[in-house]
């Protein structure tokens, strides 16, 4: 398979590896690019990859709660500038209170508001706003009690990332907590139980490789059963302490991890739910003056 300068590029920017390196994993890899990026972790060579590291689209990330149910929603726009504009931020709280009355996107799109469906009512903001405007997705979480959290908060309930976290118990404080510990640490799952099967399988083969090829290089290589029995079991224990939220050290009390911190204040975390804005999605890139220039041409 031809080896394109774009594939290379993209690869770079997934992994922090550089451009030969990158070139040099494609060509491995006959071209895939999620076996480039694993074939540069096991040589050292590619900066932890996460995909939702990669925010690009602008807009607001909204949260609400009602009862014992949270929602958060993430409406899209073009520029960073729209997110101060004080029509779009009543437009995202209007869909996020109205989400509070369905369980999906689709039936979110389809929900009333001012008259209209939420569908045609963001239609309808485009004009008004001057910018392509999208209702991306939602999520809703359930529990006795239900926190959330906002980072860079653009006005109340709503900014660039947001937190809900549910709770079986009285709640005294600690989802609050729990929700900006999870905007502060990303975890990838609740707990190992939560955890896609093949995502972890994928970090198992990733870590032999890479402990492997790291033994052969060593001046007094270890048998094989040392690796196997030892050492791949705790780098997996170490990737899944990093990843769950369960099993991660509090940013609170980082003595504890956070199922410690739930069990001393009498509640059990049941879900959560962390929304950034734009996670997922590429955006061509722009120079800010070309940005400016664009918002003030309409």
């Amino acid at each position: 398979m031809a080896i394109t300068a774009q594939m290379v590029k993209e690869l770079r920017e997934m992994s922090g590896a550089g451009m030969m390196d990158a070139k040099k994993a494609l060509t491995e890899v006959e071209g895939d690019m999620e076996a480039a990026i694993d074939w540069l972790r096991t040589k050292g060579l590619a900066k932890a990859a996460k995909k939702a590291d990669r925010i690009a689209a602008e807009g607001l990330v909204g949260v609400a709660v009602q009862g014992g149910k949270g929602v958060a929603v993430e409406v899209n726009s073009e520029t960073d500038f729209v997110g101060k504009n004080a029509d779009f931020q009543k437009l995202v709280s209007g869909i996020t209170q109205a989400a509070l009355g369905v369980a999906s996107v689709e039936e979110l799109a389809a929900a009333p508001m001012d008259g209209k469906s939420v569908h045609d009512t963001v239609t309808a903001a485009v004009a008004v706003i001057g910018e392509k405007l999208s209702l991306r997705r939602m999520a809703v979480v359930e529990g006795d009690c239900v926190a959330t959290y906002v980072h860079n908060a653009a006005a109340d309930g709503m900014g660039k990332i947001g937190v809900l976290v549910a709770v079986k118990g009285t709640d005294n404080g600690i989802a609050k907590q729990i929700a900006m510990h999870i905007a502060a640490t990303s975890p990838l799952a609740l707990s190992e139980a939560d955890l896609d099967p093949a995502m972890v399988e994928r970090e198992r083969s990733v870590q032999i490789q890479k402990a492997m090829e790291e033994n052969e290089a060593s001046a007094k290589p270890k048998p094989a059963s040392v690796i196997e029995n030892n050492i791949i079991p705790g780098r997996m224990k170490k990737f899944l302490e990093e990843n769950t939220l369960m099993g991660q050290k509090f940013v609170m009390n980082p003595d504890i991890t956070v199922a410690q911190a739930a069990k001393d204040a009498g509640v059990e975390v049941t879900g959560f739910v962390r929304m950034a804005v734009g996670e997922g999605i590429e955006k061509k890139e722009e120079d800010f003056a070309a940005e400016v220039a664009k918002t003030l041409a309409g």
